[in-house]
C-alpha cells in the first residue's frame, strides 16, 4: 500500500469487461493442457508462446511471474517463471491472515485493560493505575473514551499512585520499513498499544493572520488535541515534510509553500505508547479524573482488572485488513500469532521469519522469505508458484476465500456484467514498480481457479531516493501497465480453463 495508482483502475479499469468466459468470444485455437498426475509438487508447465507474447507486450521492465491452478485437484494449469521469488507487496496479507487464524483462532479478541495495583476506597486508588495493551490494531480514541467512562462508573475519582502505560505485549518498532519516506501514514510504529492506527491528524487552514495548525487524535466522536506530535511551518521549497525524534515528542516540519488554503492528511506516530497515554489522560481529565503524568512500563505489572475493552473477533479484524490493506493490522496480528507460536513476543523481523518457516512447514512454500507481515518492504520474496500452492491448500482447509475482498466485474460502461459469474476474491499488492495479485476466481461454468501474478522492477525501485518514494517519476505508468497485464492474464485463464 504505497503509491497512488487507483485501486478503482484495478477493479473496474481498462479491461473491466473481464467476465471469466461468460461474455468472451470463442478462442481461435485450443490450448488445452496435457493430462498429468494430481500433484502440487511437480514442475510447472512451460508458458505457451502466446502467454509469453502477452507478457512481453506489456512492456514492463523487471520480472514477471505467474501461475494458475485448478483448486479441486491442485494441478498447475499454466505458469510463467513461477519459481522466481519476487516482492509480493500486500498480497502477503493473505498469508498473514492464515497465520494469525491458525495460531490465535477466528474468535480471538484483543483486550485493552485498566489495572489497579491497590484498593479503591472512597473514590481514591491507593495504588497504581495501569493501561495495559495486548496489541489491538483497531483501538481508537472513541474506544479509549469508552474505557474512561466505564472507569468513572466504578467510582474512581483520583489516583495516589502512578499512572503507567504498558505497551510491552509486543516489541516496539518505530516504523515498519525504514526504507519508506518518514511522513507516510501507512508506515507507522508498531507496539502493544496502538491508537488510531498510530496516526495523527494534521489539519491546516489559512486565515488573516496566517495558518492555523491542528494536530488531533481524531476518531468518529472524539478529536482531542495532540501535544506529543508537533508541527512547525518552514519557509522552504523542499522537502515538504521533515521528521526528527525529539525524545519526548515527534517533531515535524512542513513547507509553508506546499500547503493549500486548507487541507489535512494523516501522519505516522513514532511513539505510540506516549500517544495513547497522553490521549487517555486528556479524556480522563475531561471526565473529572486527574491522573499523574504517564510513566511507561517495559514489563507486565500485576494487578486487578477494573474495566476492559474487547476488540472485534480476529476473523472480522483480518477481513477488514484484507479489504483496506492496513499495514499496522498485519504487523500486530502477525506478531501476536508468533507470540502464541513461540510462547514469547519477538521483534517484527523475527516474527516475519517465523511466519516464513510456518508457511514452509504448512504449505511447502520452501522459497518464501519475509521480513514483515504486511508486504510493505520490497525485501520480502515469494514466487507465484508458492503463492498458488498456498492458496490451493488454504482453500480446502480454511475460510480464506470468504475473507478476501469480493471484486465485482464490470463491463466497459462501468455496469455490472449481467452474464458474469459472481466475480473473484483476491488480494492486491502495490508498491512503486511492484504489483501483485493473488486469489480465487470461479469461471462461468463453475470451475474454481487459484492464481498469483507478481511483477517487479526491483533495480529501478532501488534507485529511487527514500524521500521520493511516495510518488516517484515513472511509477504510475509502470504500475498501470502491470494492472492491465493482470487483467489480460485473468481474462485468458477464465476463457481457456472455463471447464
Amino acid at each position: 500500500m504505497q503509491n497512488k495508482v487507483s485501486k478503482r483502475v484495478f477493479i473496474t479499469g481498462v479491461l473491466s469487461s473481464l467476465a471469466c468466459g461468460a461474455t468472451a468470444g470463442p478462442l481461435e485455437r485450443s490450448l488445452r493442457p496435457q493430462l498429468r498426475p494430481r500433484s502440487l509438487s511437480l514442475k510447472s508447465k512451460p508458458a505457451p508462446s502466446d502467454l509469453s507474447r502477452i507478457i512481453e507486450a506489456a512492456e514492463l521492465s523487471g520480472s514477471v511471474g505467474c501461475a494458475v491452478a485448478d483448486v479441486s485437484n491442485g494441478d498447475i494449469l499454466e505458469s510463467y517463471r513461477d519459481d522466481i521469488p519476487l516482492p509480493p507487496a500486500s498480497v502477503v496479507k493473505s498469508l498473514t491472515a492464515l497465520y494469525a487464524l491458525a495460531h490465535l483462532g477466528p474468535a480471538f479478541r484483543f483486550s485493552t485493560r485498566l489495572v489497579a495495583t491497590g484498593p479503591i476506597q472512597n473514590g481514591v486508588l491507593t495504588g497504581d493505575l495501569i493501561l495495559v495493551g495486548s496489541g489491538d490494531p483497531s483501538l481508537d480514541t472513541d474506544h479509549l473514551a469508552g474505557l474512561v467512562s466505564e472507569l468513572v462508573k466504578t467510582g474512581l475519582r483520583s489516583v495516589k499512585g502512578r499512572f503507567i502505560v504498558d505497551g510491552s505485549a509486543l516489541p516496539l518498532a518505530p516504523q515498519i520499513d525504514v526504507e519508506q519516506p518518514q511522513h507516510v501514514a501507512y508506515n507507522p510504529a508498531v507496539s502493544g498499544l496502538n491508537l488510531n492506527y498510530n496516526r495523527v491528524y494534521f489539519g491546516w487552514e489559512k486565515g488573516a493572520n496566517g495558518y492555523r495548525i491542528d494536530m488531533e487524535a481524531r476518531a468518529l466522536r472524539y478529536r482531542p488535541a495532540v501535544k506529543m506530535a508537533r508541527m512547525q511551518l518552514k519557509e522552504r521549497g523542499s522537502p515538504v515534510y521533515t521528521y526528527r525524534d525529539g525524545g519526548v515528542w515527534d517533531e515535524w516540519t512542513v513547507s509553508r509553500s506546499a500547503l493549500s488554503k486548507e487541507g489535512a492528511r494523516w501522519l505516522p506516530v513514532r511513539k505510540p505508547n506516549r500517544y495513547v497515554g497522553e490521549i487517555f489522560q486528556s479524556l480522563a481529565r475531561a471526565d473529572g479524573l486527574d491522573l499523574p503524568m504517564a510513566e511507561f512500563s517495559k514489563a507486565v505489572v500485576p494487578g486487578v482488572t477494573l474495566v476492559s475493552h474487547e476488540s472485534a473477533s480476529l476473523a472480522d479484524i483480518v477481513q477488514r485488513m484484507l479489504k483496506y490493506s492496513t499495514n499496522l493490522t498485519a504487523e500486530t496480528v502477525g506478531m501476536a500469532a508468533t507470540k502464541t507460536r513461540l510462547g514469547m513476543a519477538v521483534p517484527l523481523a523475527e516474527s516475519a521469519a517465523q511466519m516464513s518457516r510456518w508457511a514452509s512447514e504448512r504449505f511447502g512454500a520452501a522459497g518464501l522469505s519475509l521480513v514483515d507481515h504486511s508486504g510493505l518492504s520490497d525485501r520480502s520474496r515469494i514466487s507465484a508458484g508458492d503463492m498458488v500452492r498456498i492458496l490451493v491448500k488454504a482453500r480446502n482447509s480454511t475460510e480464506l476465500n470468504a475473507l478476501l475482498k469480493d471484486i465485482k466485474m464490470r463491463n466497459a460502461k462501468g455496469n455490472l456484467a449481467q452474464s458474469a459469474p459472481t466475480g473473484f476474491r483476491a488480494k492486491t499488492g502495490t508498491l512503486n514498480f511492484v504489483a501483485g495479485l493473488g486469489g480465487y476466481v470461479t469461471t462461468a461454468e463453475g470451475r474454481e481457479l487459484a492464481f498469483a501474478i507478481f511483477s517487479a522492477d526491483t533495480a529501478r525501485r532501488t534507485l529511487i531516493p527514500v524521500a521520493q518514494r511516495e510518488r516517484p517519476k515513472g511509477a504510475s505508468g509502470w504500475n498501470r501497465r502491470a494492472k492491465i497485464l493482470q487483467y489480460k492474464m485473468l481474462n485468458r485463464w477464465c476463457r481457456q480453463y472455463r471447464s
